[in-house]
């Protein structure tokens, strides 16, 4: 991201304009905010600073019927070390060609973009994503890979890919600045931020949403939505996967198809990084002794179950819990 300096090399405040849409969501924005004031308080400097626009400078609906009053329209873009989109419901009803075109001239002045909630559709449909992997919150997910097909969209809470930043909704604004504040200014003034938040552990890209099953392959397919619902169900024993399928009443080469054809993998790598999402939570969330996270996670020996983690997260279970504490 640019950012200026001043004749004593004091760093001038990173400006983040928030482009509110019609109908976007308003706890997304406001978790993002707080990070950005947060930060300003903790390091005793302006460290951000934010604008509210819209496309005219005229005050917009956020999704729960509220109005907040805007510093401008998208012509202040000009003074903006980046712009987050912010984008809620019905996103497909608000990419209107002037807003549309008013994106592609704020990318040709090289300001780095970002989506936030269905921010990242808006971006997309302005063909600003190209090249770029993104998310998008899991209910537009579908609809978003079905309208532009050559995307690289994550089910990612966030991602940084460049000079382009998105984030899922929700909570996950938070994580997004909060890994923008610690590539900028470093992991403890990000300690301080979280702790005066009370928000007790900051996510990375390494996680995702936790999209309903449902919802990514809908209702016509119950017995994938029950063998993965007992997969769930016994991480600590694991079923072998001729089990699963007697449990569901179909053969484990259906069981196999079924797995490909809609979860992209087979059903036994998709087993395996379910317990190991399970040990991840616990290595982070509790003070269980590494050999017991992987005995409760369905793994008889420790080395076996380090191998797995590293392979997934890219460090073994006991740096992954040095690095959170």
């Amino acid at each position: 991201m640019p950012s200026s300096v001043t004749s004593d090399s004091t760093p001038q405040p990173m400006h983040i304009g928030f482009l509110l849409v019609a109908e976007y969501t308003l706890v997304t924005l406001a978790n993002a905010i707080a990070v950005l004031r947060a930060a300003n308080r903790e390091s005793g400097q302006s460290l951000f600073r934010w604008s509210l626009l819209t496309l005219d400078g005229n005050a917009v609906l956020s999704s729960d019927a509220l109005e907040l009053t805007p510093d401008g329209g998208l012509e202040l873009a000009a003074d903006l070390d980046c712009l987050m989109v912010c984008g809620g419901e019905r996103i497909e009803h608000h990419c209107e060609d002037s807003l549309l075109d008013a994106l592609r001239a704020v990318a040709k002045r090289q300001i780095p973009l970002g989506g936030m909630c269905t921010g990242s559709f808006v971006l997309a449909a302005a063909g600003l994503l190209e090249g770029y992997r993104c998310t998008v919150h899991w209910e537009n997910m579908v609809g978003m890979v079905e309208k532009f097909p050559d995307l690289q969209v994550t089910s990612r809470l966030f991602v940084i890919d460049r000079d382009r930043y998105s984030c899922s909704g929700g909570v996950s604004s938070m994580d997004l600045m909060l890994n923008i504040l610690a590539a900028k200014h470093g992991k403890k003034l990000v300690q301080k931020v979280s702790e005066l938040l009370m928000y007790e552990r900051v996510r990375t890209e390494r996680d995702a949403q936790r999209v309903p099953l449902q919802h990514l392959i809908g209702a016509s397919q119950p017995k994938l939505i029950d063998a993965v619902s007992l997969m769930e169900a016994n991480i600590e024993e694991p079923l072998s996967l001729d089990e699963v399928a007697d449990y569901v009443s179909i053969s484990r080469r259906q069981l196999e198809r079924l797995f490909h054809k809609y979860l992209h993998c087979a059903p036994s790598r998709y087993y395996l990084e379910l317990r190991l999402h399970r040990a991840r939570l616990l290595l982070l969330q509790t003070g269980m002794p590494v050999i017991d996270v992987a005995i409760s996670c369905g793994f008889s020996t420790a080395p076996h179950f380090s191998k797995c983690y590293s392979e997934l997260y890219g460090k073994p279970p006991r740096d992954e819990r040095r690095v959170a504490s």
